[in-house]
């Protein structure tokens, strides 16, 4: 195979998986009323990018649905400053989507490739929870106020409450996906 066909033949997995992660982001199982929810699998795709084809394809995928994901549903932040919009863009966006694709930097470290799949679908999925904790302490913390419980609660308690209500369940989800998937259909997490 040519190294051309080789390069389409990527571009052409990352686009399907930004497809398929775009449709499956819509499937929602659980939503919060200011943001977030749980998915059917939407950052599985990116996750299985950056196994099958490298970190370097991974965070590429993931800076385009990244891109795709302000398309869709900018939310923009309660302080109308430049500064709380970067914020919004890199914590909510660039960062918490693109960070996706270094799933298989976090799975080299283990030699047992099921482990390591486990380990760096977990990791992609709690440095996103971490953007999104950062994010709401930082940016999102005046919304406390519409909760009965978080009244009198410190903005970072109530921004990781908020933020693990969803993204725990999303782990949990997508890091057994990738590992069933793993077992199921090895090949499916190397390059042919």
């Amino acid at each position: 195979m040519t190294k051309t066909y080789n390069r389409t033949r990527t571009l052409v997995e990352c686009a399907l998986m930004i497809a398929v992660g775009t449709v499956l982001g819509k499937i929602s199982i659980f939503s919060m009323p200011y943001g977030g929810s749980v998915t059917l699998l939407s950052m599985l795709p990116f996750v299985l990018v950056s196994f099958r084809h490298g970190v370097k394809w991974g965070l590429m995928t993931g800076f385009v649905d990244a891109l795709l994901q302000m398309l869709l549903g900018f939310y923009a932040p309660p302080a109308g400053t430049v500064i709380a919009f970067i914020g919004v863009v890199m914590l909510d966006y660039v960062l918490a989507f693109t960070l996706l694709g270094s799933a298989d930097w976090f799975a080299r470290f283990f030699r047992n490739r099921a482990v390591g799949v486990a380990v760096g679908t977990a990791a992609v999925c709690v440095i996103r929870f971490l953007c999104s904790f950062l994010s709401g302490a930082l940016l999102w913390g005046s919304y406390q106020e519409y909760y009965e419980w978080a009244k009198g609660m410190s903005v970072w308690l109530y921004s990781f409450i908020y933020n693990a209500t969803y993204m725990l369940p999303e782990l949990v989800l997508t890091t057994i996906a990738a590992v069933l998937l793993y077992k199921a259909a090895p090949k499916f997490f190397t390059a042919e």
